[in-house]
């Protein structure tokens, strides 16, 4: 077996028993992987734009409750579980269902969480590939003195070449696989320690040269400026949904990175850290970005326009517009890999339990794999662009392959992952060993932990649940 392959045998085995998996280097390895994992596209377009939007600071200040009872308790519960049953979400809730003497039901928590990661990679690699071919395009001053329709139709001819977004497909997946392949320590932990204060650096260069602009306050006002008076239900909602999915909680990445945690590692703070970096870099992001829109007379669309429409428009009119479009774009490009290896990574751990596959094969297999059904997305944004197979379904009616599996991820397998989660770590773990694996003695933070867990998580993804799926 390879470097990161857990060992063979029955489901009984505990983590003590294969001690010899390899381990996270330090602390700080851990954190950079987890806050790679967690900085995603939607922190450098979605919340800094949802935050502007809905109050600035008054929406930081309610994020930043919703992360404390959603995101963080179940970022704590996965990674305590990922450790303690040290192996792959699937095998990690089979030994512990056998543990505990409990419903063998549990063991489809590690599934959800296996089958979502796997099923957003393969069009995640789709969205990586766009940013992939937009580093080409900066560079070649393809947005240099472009009009708003110049730059519309280098997205569209994009999105309606199929050939085209099969080789930026290919090329982002092929990227994934070979830091996967090279298993812990010498593929992702090196990769994360390069990448990882890459985009930091990236980053703090746009957010100086956004500094320089006159434009620079409009973006600071922008972003956390308190007007309560936007704090709607919705807003409400928005900071509710986005402290859920921003974490990478639900699909089972917490799970396998949870399992090359050394015991010394203390799991809160380390959960804390993670959330505080990953709101850093968003509102980084925010701060990189709205100076721009604002300098250029623009208005901050939301979604995937914000970056592949608008932005490439400022940059066209920018002096330092190429090198600075490069760099963003490399920056995202950045962000997205950081993002997909952790999905990889949980369906790798459990072909190599499973079937006894190496390290390399698991990840080729698995890899080709998710390459081949990411070209049903490929293909939903021309060629099947009006085909839509679930269309019987009354809530699959007019979603394409790309649409069908947003909905099922971020709508019903994540949150019901979360859900389970919670109710797993708050319910049924033992109470021993919660304090065992948090370090935690009796006392107000494991009470509040507790009955964060059991009451205030469940209720609050329970309502992010039925709001996305109405």
């Amino acid at each position: 077996m390879s470097e990161v392959a857990h060992s063979g045998g029955g489901v009984s085995e505990s983590a003590d028993a294969r001690a010899g998996n390899p381990m996270w280097s330090s602390r700080l390895a851990f954190i950079l992987a987890a806050s790679g994992s967690a900085v995603g596209l939607g922190n450098i377009w979605k919340f800094p734009y949802i935050t502007g939007e809905n109050g600035g600071g008054a929406f930081v200040l309610v994020y930043l409750l919703c992360i404390a009872i959603v995101g963080l308790p179940i970022l704590i519960a996965e990674v305590m579980i990922g450790r303690w049953g040290g192996g792959s979400p699937i095998r990690t809730m089979q030994w512990l269902v056998k543990k505990e003497g409990l419903s063998r039901h549990w063991v489809g928590l590690g599934w959800l969480g296996v089958s979502a990661s796997f099923l957003i990679l393969t069009f995640y690699s789709v969205i990586g590939g766009w940013a992939v071919s937009y580093v080409g395009e900066a560079a070649n001053s393809s947005f240099a003195g472009a009009s708003s329709d110049e730059i519309g139709s280098i997205f569209g001819g994009l999105l309606s070449n199929p050939w085209q977004l099969f080789m930026w497909h290919s090329v982002f997946m092929l990227a994934v696989v070979m830091i996967v392949a090279r298993g812990l320590k010498s593929g992702m932990e090196k990769a994360i320690n390069i990448l990882m204060p890459l985009l930091f650096l990236l980053l703090l260069v746009m957010v100086g040269y956004a500094a320089s602009t006159d434009h620079f306050y409009a973006g600071i006002e922008f972003l956390f400026a308190a007007d309560f008076s936007k704090l709607s239900t919705e807003a409400v909602l928005s900071a509710l949904g986005h402290a859920f999915f921003t974490l990478s909680i639900g699909v089972g990445v917490m799970f396998a990175y949870g399992s090359f945690l050394p015991k010394d590692v203390p799991i809160v703070k380390t959960a804390v850290t993670i959330s505080v970096v990953d709101t850093g870099v968003a509102l980084l992001a925010g701060l990189a970005i709205f100076p721009l829109v604002f300098a250029n007379g623009l208005e901050p669309g939301a979604g995937p326009g914000l970056i592949f429409q608008t932005l490439p428009l400022a940059f066209g009119k920018m002096a330092g517009g190429v090198f600075f479009g490069t760099l963003f774009f490399a920056l995202l490009v950045i962000a997205a890999l950081t993002s997909a290896i952790s999905m990889l990574e949980p369906t790798v751990e459990w072909l190599e339990e499973r079937q006894g596959f190496n390290r390399m094969k698991a990840t080729i297999v698995l890899g080709a794999l998710a390459w081949i059904m990411g070209i049903g997305t490929v293909l939903s944004f021309n060629e099947w662009a009006e085909f839509y197979p679930l269309a019987f379904i009354p809530v699959f009616e007019g979603k394409t392959i790309f649409d069908i599996l947003d909905y099922l991820t971020a709508n019903l397998i994540m949150p019901l992952s979360g859900l389970c989660l919670a109710v797993f770590a708050g319910w049924f773990m033992s109470r021993k060993v919660v304090k065992e694996q948090l370090g935690l003695g009796d006392g107000v933070l494991y009470d509040s932990l507790i009955f964060t867990l059991r009451f205030l998580t469940p209720a609050a993804v329970a309502i992010v649940f039925i709001y996305n799926l109405f």
